[in-house]
């Protein structure tokens, strides 16, 4: 079971839903929470009778929202909408290969995981529950954990993912063997820790929230220069004893057991476009994001305590479709490390297909 907690949007626009005044609106009550429930939390209505700090917290919210979630109209509007209701299935799976300087090669990939959950958002919070559907069915192929948290604005965008993994992994190349179909390995551990950071710089007129939030209609095609940081954590072991003997006495490389365990620092430089096939309706998106920086590899992996040069990449396409107050989007997401140890490279990888059906009110 996975409790998860998204910002989906920093905020929503002063001239959206929440900022339209209700004049003339008589309230019930005179206490200004009851109001804001009264009136569907439209939190700039003059009318709302706020005590002095949240008025404050509101005029904060207010300037954050003009400077940092500020639209070019032609380009880009809101929904009209504070509330979504999100119902979500998640899938994903990992990717290994080592590739040895005498040309073999070593290919794994994990079982696909499936996840399903709703979600519940109110502006820029977004609450929700998961349950892991390899479980439900009783059949959970390996010990697994995905937590993710993401902030989106016009400016900016952060996310935050932690993945753990023990198991379910099939060998599908081992050098020149032949493998029967789907062969299991249980010797792969994973742990691994990300957060990424970056800059939409044309931010008036591309809304990266139109395409993975939806909280924004784009209303006419466009794409925006991205760069960030990106800071991450991985702690991933291959341990290759847990393998038949006729296979040990085959294995490529110098060694049974490559533990990975790094922690690397990444300026990110990349773009993304929006292309929008009908304004309110179909929006498609592609961004890629390389990273390149430094990498700092610690005493108990495979080649030991150094510096080392850092590369990454994460690719997300999406597909949107509106009608009215009801969505339905599918994203694709690639995030993938690369390795360069002595005598060959390790390429690890996470891969993911959501989609995503709700309700804006």
């Amino acid at each position: 079971m996975l409790l998860i907690l998204i910002l989906p949007v920093a905020s929503v626009k002063a001239e959206d839903a929440d900022s339209i005044p209700v004049y003339g609106f008589k309230y019930k009550s005179t206490n200004w929470v009851k109001q804001l429930i009264e009136n569907g939390f439209r939190i700039n209505d003059p009318g709302v009778n706020y005590p002095k700090f949240p008025r404050f917290l509101l005029k904060v919210y207010n300037w954050g929202d003009k400077t940092f979630n500020s639209y070019d109209n032609d380009y880009v509007i809101g929904t009209g909408k504070n509330w979504k209701l999100t119902g979500k299935n998640y899938n994903w799976m990992e990717s290994y290969a080592l590739f040895f300087t005498n040309h073999t090669n070593i290919r794994m990939i994990s079982n696909p995981y499936s996840d399903f959950g709703a979600h519940l958002g109110f502006m820029a919070l977004s609450v929700g529950y998961t349950f892991k559907v390899n479980e439900l069915f009783g059949n959970p192929k390996s010990t697994r954990s995905h937590y993710e948290y993401g902030f989106t604005c016009s400016r900016l965008a952060a996310n935050v993912v932690y993945t753990k993994t023990s198991g379910g992994v099939k060998v599908t190349k081992f050098g020149d063997m032949e493998l029967p179909h789907s062969f299991k390995f249980n010797g792969v551990t994973q742990k691994t820790f990300s957060l990424d950071a970056y800059y939409f710089f044309n931010n008036r007129k591309y809304s990266q929230a139109a395409a993975y939030c939806y909280s924004k209609y784009q209303l006419k095609s466009a794409g925006s220069l991205i760069a960030g940081i990106n800071y991450g954590t991985q702690n991933i072991s291959l341990d290759f004893t847990k393998l038949p003997l006729e296979m040990l006495d085959r294995l490529p490389g110098d060694y049974s057991h490559y533990n990975f365990h790094y922690t690397e620092y990444n300026l990110t430089l990349g773009y993304a476009y929006n292309l929008v096939l009908h304004p309110k309706r179909w929006l498609m998106n592609v961004t890629a994001l390389p990273s390149i920086g430094y990498k700092h590899s610690y005493e108990d992996s495979t080649d030991g305590k150094k510096d080392m040069f850092a590369t990454t990449a994460k690719v997300m396409l999406g597909a949107v479709f509106n009608h009215r107050n009801l969505f339905v989007a599918m994203n694709g997401r690639f995030d993938g490390h690369l390795h360069f140890g002595n005598g060959y490279t390790f390429f690890n990888s996470i891969e993911s297909l959501t989609v995503d059906v709700g309700l804006r009110f």
